[in-house]
């Protein structure tokens, strides 16, 4: 059984928890204030789950689910994942992570920021466009008429047929969005960053088709 490791137990990354349980995954949660305080989140999560430390998470999990705050990102181990897939959901906000000037100029963006400090893992940009919400009540078996979409950006295409996947497996389609280089078109402020889904007073959301994703990425500009 595929085990999915999560570096972040916050709103994004719970609610992936719960979808991947639905799946079938195992999950591993992880946070930075310790096992202990994710005993509530396991219990609800169910047998398929357990709390441990970032650390192990990231080496026990065959994929790994990275969603923590941005300026953070340092403190990610290294060598735990090293060849892994690392599903990439943080998003760059000033007001909160501080000033990153790669960042401010577009010199880089922040999935390449992340896959420059795991030279060794194989990042994808996921679930970083959508309100938790709307995550959780989108979700849709394959072969919904009503099925929304999510974009992805990585530079492995292996890793993003697994994450494609992976994102089947949990109710949702893949819109393939490019290299990381492109994935600020994804990010913060972008036509594909959450209204596709719906307002965010609206928690039921709305489904998000895969021409409606591809259009908003197109959409997207600098």
């Amino acid at each position: 059984m595929t085990t999915v490791g999560f570096i972040g137990s916050g709103r994004i990354g719970s609610t992936v928890a719960r979808l991947s349980v639905a799946g079938g995954y195992q999950v591993i949660m992880s946070n930075s204030r310790g096992p202990q305080t994710l005993a509530r989140l396991v219990d609800e999560l169910g047998p398929l789950a357990r709390a441990t430390t970032g650390g192990q998470a990231a080496a026990e999990g065959d994929l790994v689910v990275l969603t923590i705050p941005l300026r953070a990102y340092q403190s990610v181990p290294v060598a735990p994942l090293a060849g892994k897939l690392v599903l990439d959901t943080c998003n760059y906000y000033p007001q909160r992570d501080g000033q990153i000037p790669e960042l401010d100029s577009g010199s880089l963006t922040s999935s390449e920021l992340i896959q420059r400090h795991l030279p060794g893992a194989r990042v994808v940009k996921v679930f970083n466009n959508i309100f938790y919400l709307h995550l959780l009540s989108l979700a849709r078996k394959e072969g919904a008429t009503d099925r929304s979409y999510l974009p992805i950006a990585g530079d492995d295409s292996e890793a993003k047929a697994q994450t494609t996947a992976f994102l089947d497996a949990v109710g949702f389609g893949a819109v393939d969005g490019g290299p990381l280089a492109e994935s600020w078109r994804q990010e913060p402020g972008t036509p594909v960053y959450g209204p596709p889904y719906g307002p965010f007073s609206d928690p039921a959301g709305q489904p998000a088709s895969e021409a409606t994703i591809r259009a908003a990425l197109a959409q997207a500009s600098r």
